[in-house]
């Protein structure tokens, strides 16, 4: 461990500190003393109330709306501990923005995720723990370890509630067919794959489908959603081609009011996504798993120098007992 660090320190930026607060009571620790505040003209200031003089750091920080604004928070409390003599300092990113921005997929653009790859790692982040990137190889863009967690675990046993080997797991696009695969080798189920079309930036049609679903309880996956377009237009596909009980589940649930409003009126049951956002809507379609248990064991792990993997494994139930 650089700089031989001893005691474990957790601080949370302002995007998300319910969940870094449970984060803390699975470690029973308790969060370390930050100021973070902003000038008037919108500028962030940071300081550290604590010496975190060869403490191994733990910077807890979802880069969601505003997705600028915490961006250059967490950057900024990086580079704060730092200059503090942190022995190593971990980002931890339960939610990681600008990751669908991960190639150059058009003339004259850029690729922001490995910008802010190279922006985290600049401001002093030794490590980065995050859970579900958009994409898999945003892994590379990193020249630092990145430990990449999976919400599955925690979402899986909501689900095996729900559904039986009969049910059909579906991705509603090209994109998701291996999470999706994922998810129905784990909950023994079938497989099918919606073709999709995106009509403008908010707008989704969704065209074909491969597999067979009449009758059956259908479970669509995706990492994230923020409009719910592609959801709700599989889930209409899904119905006309006479499917039972349809569920959807995502890890990063971005939505605002008029999602949550198409989702109300979507023939989805029930969406089932985690608290890595920290959610103000609320409707009975939607339930919430807390993956604070999860992140907490990987701090755990991390900070003794054990390995992660094992909390791939949904089957280890006993690491994500309600506290």
């Amino acid at each position: 461990m650089e700089g031989n660090a001893r005691d474990i320190r957790l601080y949370s930026g302002t995007a998300n500190l319910p969940l870094a607060e449970s984060i803390a009571r699975y470690l029973g620790q308790e969060l370390g003393h930050v100021d973070v505040q902003r000038f008037p003209d919108g500028e962030s200031f940071v300081q550290y109330k604590d010496n975190l003089r060869n403490a191994d750091t733990f910077i807890i920080q979802s880069t969601c709306n505003p997705v600028n604004e915490n961006l250059m928070e967490l950057l900024i409390m990086l580079d704060a501990a730092r200059r503090a003599s942190a022995a190593r300092i971990t980002a931890v990113i339960p939610y990681f923005g600008y990751a669908r921005q991960d190639r150059k997929d058009r003339p004259r653009v850029p690729i922001s995720a490995k910008l802010v790859a190279n922006l985290l790692t600049t401001a002093g982040a030794n490590r980065i723990l995050a859970m579900d990137l958009h994409a898999q190889q945003i892994q590379g863009f990193f020249d630092i370890p990145v430990d990449h967690l999976y919400a599955a675990p925690v979402l899986i046993p909501y689900l095996r509630e729900r559904v039986d080997s009969d049910s059909v797991v579906v991705s509603p696009d090209s994109g998701s067919v291996k999470m999706a695969q994922k998810f129905a080798d784990r909950l023994g189920c079938g497989f099918a794959v919606v073709a999709k079309r995106r009509v403008d930036a908010t707008h989704v049609a969704s065209s074909h489908l491969v597999g067979d679903v009449k009758g059956r309880t259908c479970v669509i996956t995706d990492d994230m959603t923020s409009t719910a377009g592609t959801l709700c237009a599989a889930a209409e596909l899904l119905k006309r081609e006479g499917a039972g009980k349809i569920y959807a589940t995502v890890s990063h649930f971005l939505a605002n009011e008029k999602a949550f409003a198409k989702l109300q009126e979507s023939c989805i049951e029930e969406l089932i996504t985690t608290n890595s956002i920290p959610t103000k809507v609320t409707s009975p379609k939607v339930h919430v798993a807390n993956v604070a248990p999860l992140l907490a064991n990987a701090i755990h792990r991390i900070h003794d120098g054990e390995s992660v993997s094992i909390l791939f494994n949904p089957a280890q139930g006993d690491l994500f007992d309600k506290q």
